[in-house]
């Protein structure tokens, strides 16, 4: 009876650590598309949600707009921008330093990776790598510009579907 007892303990024992050991596994495979949006509920985003590709800077300097390598845009791929800057006059900004973030807003989490301007194309293009949204749902990509002794952030909203 106490053998069979402690075969019984250890079957449940084993059993458990494989368990967990695959949920640990398999969680980044199948969380962030099947578990996550299940767990945030269904939240759709804002009615009134500008998708533009082109926007002007929130202080007026700058017009920007976006296009990607892929369309549409790519789930769990890695993929490149190219965004163009230019003044509110219409001015391609040449030489400028950009700094890329975003997130899903909704979900409190930002980008997977770490994207960042590799190359000033010239006439105002500027090559953005290393784009990457996770999950299906609503995105936000900004960018801070400097160029000429000013400084300005654009932010672009996505839906991913």
């Amino acid at each position: 009876m106490k053998k069979q007892t402690t075969t019984i303990i250890i079957t449940t024992v084993i059993t458990t650590i494989i368990v967990i050991i695959g949920f640990i596994l398999l969680m980044p495979i199948i969380g962030p598309r099947f578990i996550h949006p299940m767990m945030m509920g269904n939240q759709s985003a804002p009615a009134d949600l500008d998708t533009s590709t082109t926007l002007l800077s929130d202080a007026g300097l700058f017009r920007v707009s976006y296009s990607s390598d892929s369309s549409p845009l790519p789930l769990n791929q890695i993929h490149s921008w190219t965004i163009h800057i230019e003044t509110a006059d219409g001015q391609p900004v040449e030489g400028a330093e950009i700094l890329v973030d975003g997130g899903m807003p909704q979900h409190g989490h930002g980008l997977p990776t770490q994207p960042e301007v590799t190359e000033d194309l010239g006439n105002g293009d500027y090559r953005v790598e290393g784009m990457k949204f996770q999950m299906l749902g609503f995105w936000e990509v900004k960018f801070n510009i400097n160029a000429d002794g000013q400084s300005d952030n654009v932010t672009f909203n996505l839906i991913l579907e």
